[in-house]
């Protein structure tokens, strides 16, 4: 029954604390349906697992939605306890529309409750245009038994961030994962590794509040080691996608996971506009591509290839 207020790394939109969402009106509930669940292991940032969206329902009084398959449930738990969550889902509502939901979260040590907030990118000419401006706060739930994660989102707007409150702090010493892409730049030094992605037919949510968002999802794909990293070799996972941002540029956002043929499981986020994508990866810190998690990279712009893309990642100069 208190706020939680996010570490400065992590604020999830509100540094000043999350409150109890329940005080404020439900706005809908939701029940995603999980597909594998991938142990990353302990990475850079902490121990990471990816739960695999492959659907699920969404209802409320101003909203009736489903969840389309190749949703990523992005958990890190820290060294002390502590959680920090990304979801990334694509929903269509009952009448069509498309909505881009990307939602961060936070939970003390020892709270299986993660605090949410969603943010909504849906038309500015649909009916679902609140969802852009409103304020938002929710609970996210696994039951592993179930194979569900189970939401709970409120209008938070009356809501304010009073006493008590429970102050996240990160662990020292330790990088934090960012929210936003990198804005790095850099020269092509030795290749690392080249993938070709296969792709699924673009969806496109149209103008909404911070441009028009095109996703192209992702379906597969192969893994084939360079310079750097010849012993790699393994498979794109099918889920994630690319979350193209169109405005005075476009910006690509491209998340999604590789699986080694040794059993390793590798994070992608290759995020910027053409002609100068930074790639941030992250894997076991122990594993024989812990390299991937302690130097910075560039990558090639994609290009075609059967089915989809492909493109190759170098060592940054």
């Amino acid at each position: 029954e208190a706020t939680i207020v996010p570490d400065p790394s992590w604020t999830c939109g509100m540094p000043g604390g999350i409150p109890v969402p329940e005080r404020g009106e439900l706005v809908f509930r939701a029940t995603l349906e999980l597909g594998e669940t991938h142990d990353v292991g302990k990475t850079q940032f902490g121990q990471r697992r990816l739960l695999d969206v492959k659907g699920g329902t969404l209802t409320g009084d101003g909203i009736q939605a489903t969840f389309l398959t190749g949703g990523m449930d992005l958990e890190l738990t820290l060294s002390n306890g502590a959680v920090e969550l990304e979801q990334i889902n694509i929903l269509r509502a009952s009448d069509g529309t498309l909505i881009y939901l990307r939602t961060c979260g936070v939970a003390p040590a020892g709270d299986e409750v993660v605090r949410i907030i969603p943010d909504f990118e849906a038309p500015n000419s649909s009916s679902l245009a609140w969802l852009n401006t409103g304020k938002f706060a929710g609970t996210r739930v696994v039951d592993a038994a179930a194979g569900t994660i189970e939401l709970e989102v409120y209008d938070i707007s009356e809501v304010a961030a009073g006493e008590p409150k429970i102050q996240l702090e990160d662990p020292e010493g330790v990088p934090d994962q960012s929210w936003e892409c990198s804005t790095a730049t850099g020269a092509r030094g030795s290749s690392v590794f080249t993938e070709t992605v296969t792709l699924g037919s673009s969806l496109s949510v149209g103008a909404s509040k911070r441009g028009s968002r095109n996703i192209i999802p992702i379906t597969g794909g192969t893994v084939t080691g360079g310079m750097l990293l010849s012993s790699l070799s393994g498979s794109v996972l099918p889920g994630g996608a690319d979350y193209q941002l169109i405005g005075a540029t476009t910006t690509l956002d491209a998340r999604y996971a590789l699986s080694s043929n040794d059993g390793e499981v590798i994070l992608v986020r290759n995020c910027g506009p053409f002609g100068a994508l930074i790639p941030v990866f992250e894997t076991r810190a122990d594993g024989p591509y812990a390299i991937l998690n302690t130097k910075e990279y560039v990558s090639s712009d994609p290009g075609g290839a059967a089915g989809g893309v492909s493109l190759t990642f170098y060592e940054r100069r």
